[in-house]
């Protein structure tokens, strides 16, 4: 049986969403985050060593980071619809977003997350100025123009795409679903600043299995 080790408000919402499109069975084992610190709790430690979720546990193996997750419950119980077939164009586009979504997207996105709590983060009155100036000049000489460049980027090619590997859906979709959803959540992306990406995330947003998937994973706040 195949359990997700499912943190609320994480990158583990997409695996559900992997997992209801495949229609496969499986168990869900709920965390919290600290509601202070926001961190995993450290039983998740006891699944696997860095205890970050999402885990998937299937028989024996233990399964970490979404990409890799993605990539075997593709292989295993999908259709080539969800892994293209390999050495083809399509797999070769599927790769690329597969890992483009943690690889490149997510490290600015992170870094504005991290110098965002920098600047709202209780300190002594003397240190704010200096902290805040740092903050400041890191975001506008270097966070927000990687931001907006990636942005773009993704917003040009889905100007010409249905979805990132072409006309069909594939794991590379479930993959870059997360910073994509919760970017437009924060209003990072609008409809006027970019429609395509808006678009893109209302279709799949609206599919059966992401919703039967939220149902599931109960907590998680970059839904429409």
């Amino acid at each position: 049986m195949l359990t997700v080790h499912h943190l609320n408000n994480s990158r583990s919402q997409r695996i559900l969403w992997m997992l209801e499109e495949l229609q496969l069975d499986y168990e869900i084992k709920f965390y919290q985050r600290d509601a202070e610190t926001q961190l995993a709790p450290d039983e998740l430690k006891r699944i696997h060593p860095l205890g970050k979720s999402p885990v998937v546990t299937d028989g024996n193996q233990v399964l970490a980071e979404s990409g890799a997750i993605i990539d075997y419950l593709g292989r295993a119980y999908g259709k080539q619809e969800w892994v293209p077939r390999r050495n083809s164009a399509r797999y070769q586009a599927y790769m690329y977003w597969l890992h483009y979504a943690e690889g490149s997207l997510m490290s600015p996105l992170l870094l504005k997350i991290v110098f965002d709590k920098v600047k709202s983060s209780k300190m002594p009155f003397f240190i704010k100025p200096i902290a805040h100036g740092i903050a400041n000049k890191v975001m506008s000489s270097f966070v927000t123009p990687n931001i907006k460049t990636h942005f773009q980027y993704v917003e040009d090619h889905l100007a010409e795409h249905e979805y990132f590997t072409g006309d069909r859906i594939t794991g590379a979709d479930i993959q870059m679903s997360f910073p994509l959803e919760a970017s437009v959540a924060k209003g990072s992306i609008t409809e006027e600043s970019h429609p395509h990406i808006c678009r893109y995330v209302r279709a799949f947003q609206g599919r059966p299995a992401y919703q039967a998937a939220l149902q599931k994973g109960g907590e998680y706040d970059y839904a429409d």
